[in-house]
């Protein structure tokens, strides 16, 4: 699915100087991780709040496989434009968090990496079937790293295999992002070989971890349109 103009979410925002300079920029969308113990640009529910309130932008926030009623209390006092789940989480919370939320409800699908060979198109199918089923209003294909036995979802710089990105994304029935590897030296390349609703990145517009590169940011959103118009 493809609108006229892809949409831009900028994740990984850790302060409200970087949510606006996302905005600035002219980013659709800030991404917030909120209380996820292993990501380097998780922050707490207050700071969250404070950046969401404080931004021109829709904000989207990050939850990792937190129960229902968590998410319902911290969506309650951060208001997001949307939560998005970034762990386990299976379609039945998706259904569940639908009938508890005002905002919407985004669910993150995770491909492994791009020379990875271990992609079941069936089985990411029928997961996207049963999520969308469930309710949900947005769906974002990320690339999963597996090493040292261990996953690593989200913001991790790694490129999934864009042709099978596509595949799936052409098929989807609700808006879907592209994640995963996406910087100013390949977004227009991802955006014409993908054609998605929307480009969703963190590292590739980060001086360091958690904190943004207003260039490399300027930079990006330049190419971005430039393709997209």
């Amino acid at each position: 699915m493809i609108s006229n103009r892809c949409k831009v979410k900028i994740c990984g925002t850790t302060s409200v100087t970087d949510a606006r300079m996302a905005a600035d920029a002219g980013a659709d969308y800030s991404g917030v991780v909120v209380e996820v113990p292993f990501s380097e640009r998780s922050v707490p529910i207050d700071s969250a709040a404070e950046i969401a309130r404080q931004t021109p932008i829709p904000t989207a926030i990050l939850v990792f496989d937190r129960s229902t009623d968590w998410v319902t209390e911290a969506a309650a006092q951060i208001k997001p434009f949307a939560v998005q789940l970034l762990g386990h989480e299976p379609p039945s919370q998706v259904a569940a968090l639908k009938g508890s939320l005002s905002c919407e409800v985004w669910k993150s699908l995770f491909l492994p990496t791009e020379n990875d060979p271990a992609a079941d198109v069936k089985v990411i199918s029928a997961q996207i079937d049963a999520y969308i089923d469930a309710g949900a209003d947005t769906l974002l294909f990320d690339t999963a790293e597996f090493t040292d036995g261990k996953t690593r979802f989200g913001g991790t710089g790694k490129q999934s295999d864009w042709n099978l990105s596509a595949q799936l994304i052409q098929a989807c029935k609700v808006p879907a992002f592209l994640s995963g590897g996406i910087r100013p030296e390949n977004v227009r390349r991802a955006i014409e070989t993908v054609r998605p609703y929307g480009v969703d990145l963190c590292s590739g517009v980060e001086a360091s971890k958690g904190i943004r590169d207003q260039q490399k940011l300027e930079r990006l959103m330049e190419h971005a349109r430039a393709v997209s118009g």
